[in-house]
This record gives structure tokens, C-alpha cells and sequence, in this order.
């Protein structure tokens, strides 16, 4: 049958990738680095045994975080991306020529190096000059910076375990808040509601508690275990259906899954997540 790598998921589930060669493993001051190549979804980056994203079906996480915030912003002049060590994202927010600076905040530079030599074709913007890559931790940058500000704000940090818990609490919430313009939006990754229903909900209700609208949205995602993964959308103002259409226009040849449609469809949320919530 050949080798296997499995994520184990919980103490009755595990997701297991046919592997026809390991091309890097390494321990960072922060976490272990691993890059597979596999036979159903491509190179796969993992971080401490846990699957972050794949050649196969990255597309799908990317554009759902970036894109729906990106696309309803009253501007989008400076962004701020808080992890995204693969380069997908901030890719996604490079797209648009609207943009005239993105900050991107990574703890480990292991991560993007390894990304750079080992999945070029997800980090396809690394060499943008409107990029200002900082490698420094999410947390302090937020808490500490009392002048920065942004107009999108892009969350995209590993589970809430290791570097990445300290991404999942009031406090820093609290600060990326402080840091968005009048008309900003917020986006993060906020797990699968089937697999972490609990932090899902604890995760609606702390951002609820700072911002007015606050709109989590549903997408497959594959390589996640269940399939069905969650992002949030956040803001002071607005509301995020109503897209800006000439941003979408202008990077619907570039997406592989977003557009107008996706956009309207993803915020309409099955029975069992609004129950949770209490819709």
C-alpha cells in the first residue's frame, strides 16, 4: 500500500494522505516544519503533524478568506495579513491593484522559506514591492502598535495550539479592532463546524462582543478533515453582501473558486450552524 501520513483529528477520526515522498522536515524555534509530496493532493505542507494547505485544493481556503473582505471594504489601500506563511493569501490580496501595501506578519521564517523553495506555485507574489514582510509575533505587533492602521485585516493563523492559540482570544481581537479604519473589515479563519463546534461558537461570540457585524461564512476545503471549513466576517459598518462589483471583475480570471455568485451563496448558512448560534 505504500506510506501513509495521517493527521489525527480526534481520538476516533484520522486523515490519511498516500505519500510518495517526504522533501523537507525541519524544528523551527516555533513548531515542525514538514513538506510531502502525495499522490491524491499534490505537496502538502504540515506544521507540528497538522495539515495547513495543499497544491491540490489551497485555492479554496485562499480566496475564501481574502476575497470576501477584500471585495466589500470601503478601501483597500493597506492590508494587514497575520500568519499565511504558505504565501496564499497574501497572493490573493495582491491581486487587486488597489492595494498599495501589504504588511504581513509571521512569527517563523521557516515556514515561508520552506513555502518559497518547496510551493512556489501558491506564494506567487513574494516579490511584489507592495509587500512588507515582517517576521515578529502577531500577537506583540497588535497589542504593541498603537499607530498602524488598516482597512482589511486578514487572520490567517494555524488551530488554536502552539503559536497559533494566542490568535483566538479577546484580547487580540480587541487590538486588530483598534487598528481598522472606519469601513474596515476583519477576516479570519474559524475552524470547521462540525469538527470544533465549540471553539466555532466561542469564536462568534467573542468577535460579536467588539464589532456590530459579524458574519461567519461556510466553504469545503478538503484537506480540513471534514471537508466543511469557516471563516467570519467583521465590521464596524457595512454589510457583506453588498460586493463591490468592479473589484470582482477584476480578478475573476485570476480566481479558480470566488466570484459573484460564490460570494452571495457562502454567507447563507445551513440549519445546524444557525442553531448553534441561535439565529
Amino acid at each position: 500500500m505504500g506510506l501513509w501520513y495521517d493527521e489525527t483529528l480526534d481520538d476516533h477520526t484520522r486523515l490519511g494522505l498516500r505519500v510518495k515522498e517526504t522533501l523537507f522536515s525541519g524544528q523551527s524555534a516555533f513548531q515542525h516544519v514538514e513538506v510531502i509530496d502525495t499522490v491524491g493532493f499534490g505537496r502538502v505542507l504540515i506544521i507540528d503533524k497538522v495539515f495547513m494547505t495543499s497544491e491540490y485544493d489551497e485555492f479554496l481556503y485562499h480566496e475564501m478568506l481574502a476575497q470576501p473582505g477584500l471585495c466589500t471594504a470601503r478601501s483597500i489601500a493597506r492590508v494587514l495579513v497575520i500568519g499565511g506563511g504558505d504565501g496564499g493569501t497574501v497572493r490573493e490580496v495582491l491581486r487587486h491593484t488597489e492595494v498599495k501595501q501589504c504588511v504581513m506578519i509571521e512569527i517563523d521564517q521557516m515556514v515561508v522559506d520552506v513555502s518559497k523553495e518547496y510551493l512556489p506555485g501558491i506564494g506567487t507574489a513574494w516579490s511584489d514591492p507592495r509587500l512588507d514582510l515582517r517576521f515578529i509575533d502577531g500577537r506583540e505587533y497588535v497589542t504593541q502598535s498603537n499607530d498602524e492602521k488598516y482597512d482589511v485585516i486578514l487572520l490567517d493563523g494555524t488551530d488554536p495550539i502552539g503559536p497559533g492559540a494566542a490568535l483566538f482570544d479577546d484580547g487580540f481581537y480587541a487590538g486588530c479592532k483598534r487598528m481598522l479604519r472606519p469601513g474596515g473589515v476583519m477576516a479570519l479563519q474559524s475552524e470547521s463546524p462540525l469538527l470544533m463546534m465549540d471553539l466555532f461558537v466561542e469564536t462568534q461570540h467573542r468577535l460579536r462582543k467588539l464589532f456590530p457585524e459579524v458574519h461567519p461564512y461556510l466553504g469545503p476545503v478538503p484537506l480540513y478533515g471534514t471537508g466543511t471549513w469557516s471563516w467570519t466576517w467583521c465590521s464596524d459598518t457595512g454589510e457583506p453582501l453588498r460586493a463591490i462589483r468592479d473589484r470582482q471583475e477584476a480578478i475573476v480570471e485570476a480566481s479558480k473558486a470566488y466570484n459573484e455568485e460564490v460570494h452571495q451563496a457562502i454567507f447563507a448558512l445551513p440549519n445546524y450552524v444557525k442553531r448553534a448560534l441561535k439565529l
